[in-house]
């Protein structure tokens, strides 16, 4: 793993990495819980064991989730969050963020990893893309969306 790039476990870590979270939301209008919240919530998820929180520096964070597959007797592992400060960007950051990711994902037996993104952040999209992630089911496939609900 890129030396740049830790695994957050201890309450100190968590907390840097639940800010990171809410500076994120925040910088995109999307409401948040607050930073004290997320790492409370995060501290549960890892404790659950289903769920790795990787920390870039103290200018990064990723947030990886599994999750029993159907398709085999691997997990699947979601990125459900990877956010770089802007002030740290092109810096390769989030390139060692998604590979700890990736290799995370690697290591604990995963078959499959998926992620969703919007189509208005072409540099998230060329970052994916870049490490071999694809838009379309299974390589060369058609084109896939990802579609949610609040409930």
């Amino acid at each position: 793993m890129d030396t740049r790039v830790a695994l957050a476990t201890a309450p100190e870590t968590l907390a840097l990495a639940g800010r990171l979270l809410h500076e994120f939301n925040t910088a995109y209008d999307d409401p948040t819980p607050g930073a004290d919240a997320l790492a409370t919530r995060l501290a549960e998820l890892v404790a659950a064991g289903d769920t790795d929180v990787l920390l870039g520096d103290e200018h990064g964070v990723a947030v990886v989730r599994y999750r029993p597959s159907l398709w085999s007797a691997a997990d699947e592992a979601y990125l459900a969050e990877l956010w770089v400060d802007p002030s740290v960007r092109r810096t390769g950051l989030g390139r060692a963020l998604l590979r700890a990711a990736l290799e995370r994902a690697r290591e604990r037996g995963c078959d499959l990893l998926d992620l969703a993104t919007s189509e208005d952040d072409p540099e998230a999209r060329s970052l994916y893309e870049s490490e071999g992630l694809h838009a379309t089911e299974g390589a060369g496939g058609p084109t896939t969306f990802h579609y949610e609900i609040d409930l």
